[in-house]
C-alpha cells in the first residue's frame, strides 16, 4: 500500500509540476513582451518627445534621422534609432547641431538621450523634415 501511495503522490506532484509551467497564462499574467519589436511609429514617437523636451520646439534646422537598427545598448541589444538637429533654446537662439539616440523596448520608445560621439558615428541620416515642420501642437502640422 505504501508503494502505491507513493506512486500517486509522485504523479501528482509532477502533475502539479507541468501544470505550473503554463500557469501564468490560465492566471491572467501577461506574457513578458519581445524586446526586440521593430518599431513601426518610431518618427511620431519622436517628434512627440521633441515637441515636449525642446526649449523651442519650432523652426528646427538640418534635421536628420536613421533607420531602426538592432544595436548593443548596456548587456542586451535593442532598436535604436539616432537623431540630429539645430534646435533653439528658450531665448529662440540656436544651440548647435546635438545628436540624440532613442532607445526602443519592444516598439515603443523607452529613452531618448544625447547619444555618445560612438554611439552614432555610423548611422546612415536621411532628412528629417517633419521635425522642422513641428510646431507646439499636434493641430498645426
Amino acid at each position: 500500500m505504501t508503494t502505491r501511495v507513493l506512486r500517486i503522490a509522485v504523479a501528482a506532484a509532477f502533475a502539479l509540476a507541468v501544470a505550473g509551467c503554463g500557469a501564468n497564462e490560465y492566471l491572467g499574467k501577461p506574457k513578458e513582451p519581445d524586446p526586440n519589436i521593430v518599431p513601426v511609429n518610431y518618427k511620431q514617437e519622436i517628434l512627440d518627445t521633441l515637441r515636449q523636451t525642446l526649449g523651442d520646439p519650432t523652426n528646427v534646422r538640418d534635421a536628420a534621422i536613421s533607420e531602426p537598427a538592432l544595436m548593443p545598448v548596456g548587456r542586451e541589444p535593442r532598436y535604436v534609432v539616432c537623431v540630429r538637429e539645430n534646435s533653439r533654446d528658450s531665448a529662440k537662439r540656436y544651440t548647435g547641431v546635438t545628436t540624440h539616440i532613442a532607445v526602443f523596448y519592444a516598439g515603443r520608445l523607452n529613452q531618448f538621450v544625447a547619444a555618445t560621439k560612438d554611439q552614432c558615428v555610423n548611422a546612415a541620416y536621411k532628412p528629417f523634415p517633419e521635425l522642422e515642420k513641428l510646431c507646439l501642437s499636434k493641430e498645426c502640422a
